[in-house]
């Protein structure tokens, strides 16, 4: 099988299926892999799929695991909710909830896979189409090379090329907020701006998370705002200036300002997404499935994005190692055990974006409610028991 698209999907996807026994080959188009976005949270169901890939000692070695989630006010730093991680969460959900930088879940990824005698990577190396017929799906290289394959992954991102073959559908839209992320060295902030927990900042208009990674030795910063932004398919990400990340925060209590001029190298992305998944057609097609942003962007108010990618890189290699099942019926039954799932996440990232960024007398109400109800809010069983 053919995987397209060398990121935390396709990695993800490829080292299932070969420790499924399937012979895979990954293509990727850049030439080199250079460290891309900032920090990621994994819940449960998310640390679960990397143990059975063989990666628990690898995650242990690069993460942080808080001890809890707190909730702030971002006006005022009240503190609304707290969600205990850490140890509750493994002995709750059997798998614990991790926080660590992007590009180190996908060097223990590459280097899992990469032991892998079955898989071979190829970089520089981009697809430049893809058709099917009854027994192959048959590829061009941008190179003019010509290969069949008995399925293919497409795990090329948000703006798949090989999506808007498969599905003939639209680009991706702009959602109307702009992201910018930070990763520093605690070591270099002041004492007060340090944190060894996750922290979700609420505010009108925008929200801010910050957390640990790398063993608590660094801290992750993500500010979500209202914005036009202006990124481009192949050019979104920007650097950002302290004060650019700051002007968003209007009536940001002093920590939060603190925070955006004492973190370095901000960078923005412009967030774009489509609409929830609305059938099992919308996961693949025949031979080809979709796996990760290629098939169901996620908005980051859930923290899922890299969880749902996992956990649809661990089902495409069952259904594709189930006995008695052709390569178009394990895609079809891949497509239909997860788009469900898939969907509701989407709309759940959507509801809770507008619940974090609610101001005025929705702003009130979601700030007592979760005052009064606490960790009964932000536990979400059936998100992180998947697959326990």
């Amino acid at each position: 099988m053919a995987v397209v698209g060398a990121g935390v999907a396709g990695l993800a996807t490829a080292l299932a299926c070969a420790r499924a026994g399937h012979r895979v080959q990954v293509f990727e188009q850049v030439g080199a892999f250079a460290p891309v976005g900032a920090g990621i949270q994994l819940g449960p169901n998310a640390t679960r799929v990397l143990h059975d890939l063989g990666l628990e000692p690898a995650l242990r070695a690069v993460a942080a695991f808080p001890a809890e989630l707190q909730v702030r006010s971002a006006t005022d730093a009240r503190l609304l909710g707290v969600l205990p991680l850490g140890e509750r969460a493994q002995a709750r959900y059997g798998a614990p909830y991790a926080t660590l930088a992007r590009a180190d879940l996908h060097h223990m990824l590459l280097t899992g896979l990469e032991a892998q005698t079955q898989a071979s990577l190829y970089v520089g190396c981009h697809i430049d189409s893809a058709q099917q017929d009854s027994g192959a799906v048959q590829f061009r290289t941008a190179d003019g090379m010509v290969r069949r394959v008995e399925c293919m992954a497409a795990a090329d991102g948000l703006w798949s090329k090989l999506r808007s073959q498969v599905l003939y559908d639209t680009p991706p839209d702009a959602t109307g907020h702009i992201a910018y992320r930070a990763l520093v060295q605690q070591a270099d902030l002041p004492e007060n701006l340090r944190s060894a927990v996750v922290t979700a900042w609420l505010g009108p208009n925008f929200h801010a998370v910050t957390y640990p990674v790398r063993g608590g030795a660094w801290l992750n910063a993500v500010v979500v705002e209202h914005g036009a932004g202006g990124g481009e398919p192949d050019n979104w990400s920007q650097p950002a200036s302290p004060d650019a990340v700051a002007a968003g925060m209007e009536g940001a209590a002093p920590v939060l300002r603190d925070l955006a001029q004492a973190m370095g190298g901000w960078q923005s992305w412009t967030l774009f997404d489509r609409p929830p998944l609305r059938s099992a057609a919308l996961m693949g097609a025949a031979r080809i499935a979709l796996v990760g942003d290629a098939a169901h962007p996620m908005r980051p108010y859930l923290a899922q994005g890299a969880g749902m990618a996992l956990e649809d890189s661990g089902c495409l290699a069952r259904e594709l190692s189930r006995p008695g099942l052709s390569v178009a019926q394990a895609v079809q039954a891949y497509a239909n055990a997860r788009w469900q799932r898939n969907a509701r996440v989407q709309k759940r990232a959507v509801r809770n974006g507008v619940w974090f960024h609610s101001s005025g007398v929705r702003a009130s109400v979601r700030d007592l409610g979760m005052r009064v109800l606490g960790a009964r809010v932000l536990d979400m069983p059936w998100l992180y028991g998947y697959g326990a």
